[in-house]
């Protein structure tokens, strides 16, 4: 007899694998003496090692410290020095870059001890430009690194970061309008990076966990032009309505800058870029074409829903519950057995007191959702899991859903909806056997959601 949720961890597990940072980076970089190629979607980018006298490595992002490791494979004594901020270091270890750690998704005092190790590797590079010996910099970066690497603009101090962000990720904002406001209280982030290491050449190698891959949006796009205004952060905060919430600091330099009286990020076109050149390695559609393999060898019909799913995580979950009963009751869009795989990353609105994540949130509202569908007998499967292994502020990836929860979630005197109204999705799985647990994964391509009829 088939093994549902045994058959939805294999389908997670082969996605992670698809997306692992140091085989993708191996895949994708490659070193012949002094030939350091680069292949990517239109072809190959080469540099000769032999027309800079210094590397230097810097990374941030919860899949940085994997790259480094890679990368130390491949460049070897080549690196003269670097540095790496990631949420968890594992089993990683590195001989010439350095490893650290800090909090996300609010950031801590070791975060800002990260940005300024950075801007110490900028004020070396810069010297070493200056004393006519070229300098290649390469810039580990992926999800997660805008608050692990965090610079407080001129006047702020981390309490106003913190603060900003927290009511940020209480307010359901998407992650691109987080960062546009994170970036215009950073002295790091939205170019500012690349501003501050230029003339070196700057290589960005990155792992996107936002919609589109837009270059600019993952981490906080600190190597990139940005695209975001001070009128556009500041829109989006009133908005959501926390304009006059943010701490006072913030919003006056929000204000300053509005005025005119602060400059805004580097924008596109400006001479600070001259030397700087992206690369993605993986991404959220990545993952899931490695789902879809897996799910295929098991026997699954598979169709990918999307890799951009976005907006709040209740809503999205009734749109997972209502496909479930169209294949159970009419084999639309697929017959059993089914496998149906979407990512990306939606939002939660705060309403109660209660601990969870978004994907912790889906479930529970696809789980209620189903109730309301009169759907309860299905025989089903539906996991909704973040790639990192953290979901929210809590030490599960997320929570696999079965119908027959809700039967036994009442015979212990608990009541599902209750516990979406509270946003306490967390206590609610945890009691019912449904969270899944991975640890830190040491990659961040957004969620995965992966509904199965067998």
């Amino acid at each position: 007899m088939r093994d549902a949720r045994e058959d939805a961890r294999a389908i997670f597990t082969r996605a992670l694998e698809e997306v692992n940072p140091g085989r993708l980076l191996e895949r994708r970089m490659s070193r012949e003496g002094n030939q350091l190629r680069i292949r990517h979607d239109r072809g190959q980018f080469s540099l000769d090692l032999e027309s800079f006298r210094h590397v230097l490595v810097l990374g941030m992002g919860k899949a940085s410290g994997e790259l480094a490791v890679s990368l130390e494979t491949i460049l070897g004594d080549r690196i003269d020095d670097g540095f790496v901020v990631t949420k968890a270091i594992g089993g990683n270890s590195c001989k010439r870059v350095r490893l650290a750690e800090a909090s996300h998704p609010v950031p801590d005092f070791r975060s800002v001890e990260a940005g300024m190790e950075a801007m110490a590797l900028a004020e070396r590079a810069k010297g070493w430009e200056s004393a006519g010996e070229p300098t290649l910099v390469l810039v580990l970066i992926s999800g997660g690194g805008s608050a692990l690497l965090c610079l407080p603009a001129e006047g702020l101090s981390l309490e106003d970061k913190a603060g900003t962000t927290k009511l940020l990720l209480g307010s359901g904002a998407r992650i691109g309008e987080m960062n546009a406001v994170r970036k215009h209280l950073s002295g790091i982030k939205g170019g500012r990076l690349a501003e501050a290491f230029f003339p070196s050449t700057l290589i960005s190698l990155m792992l996107s966990d936002v919609m589109g891959d837009d270059l600019d949006t993952i981490a906080s796009g600190p190597t990139v032009p940005d695209t975001s205004t001070w009128e556009e952060a500041a829109g989006i905060l009133r908005r959501r309505g926390l304009w006059e919430a943010i701490p006072v600091r913030a919003r006056k330099l929000m204000e300053k800058g509005l005025e005119g009286a602060k400059p805004d990020t580097p924008k596109p076109g400006s001479s600070v870029f001259e030397k700087a050149r992206s690369f993605i390695l993986g991404n959220n559609l990545l993952a899931l074409k490695g789902a879809r393999e897996e799910a295929l060898g098991r026997g699954y019909a598979c169709l990918v829903l999307s890799s951009r799913l976005e907006g709040e995580a209740r809503e999205i979950a009734r749109v997972f519950s209502a496909m479930a009963v169209d294949m159970e009751r009419y084999g639309i869009p697929l017959a059993r057995p089914a496998c149906v795989l979407a990512g990306g990353e939606t939002t939660v609105r705060l309403r109660g007191g209660g601990r969870g994540g978004r994907n912790q949130e889906m479930a529970l509202a696809f789980l209620c959702a189903l109730e309301d569908s009169k759907a309860l007998g299905l025989d089903l499967i539906f996991l909704s899991a973040g790639t990192d292994g953290a979901d929210g502020p809590t030490d599960a990836a997320g929570a696999f859903v079965h119908p027959s929860m809700v039967g036994r979630a009442r015979g212990m005197g608990l009541e599902p909806g209750s516990f979406l109204a509270d946003n306490d999705s967390y206590a609610f799985f945890e009691t019912l056997g449904g969270l899944l647990k991975t640890g830190p994964t040491g990659t961040n391509v957004c969620d995965v959601q992966i509904l199965l009829l067998p």
